[in-house]
């Protein structure tokens, strides 16, 4: 099933979940605290409502962060952020899911060095590794909360945690060869 076919499957709360998700995997890219969105998790665990702990986020991350090179980048994330809907009602929450899903591919090929002349992440049979990386990891956060529901979400959240620390160590990585290039 593609991916595509599992958003349009998931229930409110998967496809909330797997747009937070994303979100969660690119905040390195607006230097963002990880815990920022925990309450976002949160407010998906115990079903509450999201729109305050949304609006903590966002005063949080300010209008700045991110930028430079990797300026595209951070403003997909930064509309990922912006645009997520303050009420989560599966009319609300599918398009941002949907959303959510294509920027995160973005943002991962335009971070992958192999992924230099390579066609957009939309359209790619075979996408770069880091395209590819993430792929799986949004599948693997749907196919979670489709199997296990509100359980699922704890799982969820450690697959964004480990997509996160892989974003964060490629951007690392490109600040460090762009400052090895100016020395």
């Amino acid at each position: 099933m593609s991916l595509g076919e599992r958003i349009a499957r998931a229930d409110e709360r998967g496809m909330a979940a797997s747009g937070l998700a994303c979100l969660d995997r690119c905040l390195p890219l607006l230097d963002g605290d990880e815990e920022l969105l925990r309450p976002l998790w949160g407010s998906l665990a115990d079903g509450s409502d999201w729109g305050g702990h949304l609006e903590k986020a966002r005063d949080a991350l300010g209008s700045g962060g991110g930028g430079g090179e990797h300026e595209e980048a951070a403003r997909l994330v930064r509309r990922m952020l912006d645009t997520a809907p303050a009420e989560r009602t599966a009319d609300a929450v599918r398009p941002w899911a949907e959303a959510c899903s294509a920027a995160s591919l973005r943002v991962h090929h335009l971070l992958d060095p192999a992924a230099e002349g390579a066609p957009d992440p939309a359209g790619a049979e075979d996408p770069s590794p880091l395209v590819a990386a993430e792929l799986r990891r949004q599948l693997t956060v749907l196919e979670l909360l489709e199997g296990h529901g509100k359980q699922g979400l704890r799982r969820a959240l450690d697959v964004s945690g480990e997509g996160r620390r892989v974003l964060r160590a490629v951007v690392s990585r490109r600040a460090r060869g762009g400052a090895d290039a100016m020395a």
